[in-house]
């Protein structure tokens, strides 16, 4: 586990997509910071408007325009990679001559992967907050429940955030797994998972749809709003858990059938 994680984060890679993550609050914040409208209270995007009045919101509100599509790109990068990059290369057969059980390998390319998301959700959140205070005024959070919260207690509902959203991507992970075993093309895997996360939210949005809406993995991708309430509402973070690993325990046996059967050495 060690050795994947030092793989990991060696790569030139793996340190720009943090580099790309951690802009995401940067550009938010000199956007509002240089803007000479102000918005007023309920406009924009959600949390956008109170940027202004506590720099904190950074990170909220760059967490909430990532999730939809840049999140899931970088995502899907890495998940896309884990298999299907070792097979294109060509050192997968080496990897699994070593004395090296094929489920322990998938396990850790997968912890791997999961390794990555949350380092990108604590980038994303801590450049948030850094920048926030930087530009904007900094003190007790008014939380969406009209609370007040001391300036670290606010730092742990943003680190629940980061949670909530690694938790939102264990689905995804497995299901880009299971897709790194279909190929030895990593871009192929890594388009076939991009792919999938935009049908879901597409079929997420459809109201005719809604019997399962449920279902989809990226149905509670957004409700980590939930976390700033007063007391903290989590049955959001339960729901969206228990989905998750459905999704991990369905496409994870699927990749393990695709990984014991197939014919990974050519």
């Amino acid at each position: 586990m060690l050795s994947e994680l030092q793989v990991m984060f060696t790569r030139r890679r793996t340190w720009a997509m943090l580099a790309a993550i951690a802009l995401i609050p940067i550009l938010l914040a000199l956007a509002v910071y240089l803007s000479a409208d102000r918005l007023a209270p309920g406009e924009g995007p959600p949390f956008v408007d109170r940027v202004t009045q506590n720099g904190l919101f950074t990170g909220f509100a760059a967490m909430l325009l990532a999730m939809p599509l840049f999140l899931p790109l970088t995502v899907s990068v890495v998940a896309g990679d884990t298999i299907a990059g070792e097979a294109g290369q060509g050192t997968l057969r080496y990897l699994l001559i070593s004395p090296v059980g094929r489920v322990r390998l998938l396990l850790v390319k997968y912890l791997g992967t999961l390794a990555f998301v949350m380092v990108g959700t604590l980038t994303l959140m801590i450049a948030g907050a850094l920048i926030g205070a930087l530009l904007f005024p900094v003190g007790p959070v008014t939380l969406l429940s009209g609370d007040v919260i001391g300036l670290g207690e606010a730092l742990g509902r943003m680190a629940l955030v980061a949670l909530y959203t690694t938790i939102s991507m264990l689905g995804m992970l497995a299901l880009g797994l299971f897709i790194s075993t279909l190929t030895t093309i990593p871009v192929g895997a890594m388009t076939g998972v991009l792919v999938a996360s935009g049908v879901s939210q597409i079929l997420d949005n459809l109201p005719q749809l809604s019997v399962i809406h449920e279902f989809l993995f990226t149905h509670y991708w957004l409700d980590f709003a939930d976390l700033l309430r007063n007391p903290i509402e989590l049955s959001s973070m339960g729901s969206n858990l228990v989905l998750q690993l459905a999704y991990v325990a369905t496409f994870g046996t699927l990749a393990y059938g695709r990984f014991r059967t197939q014919d990974v050495l050519s």
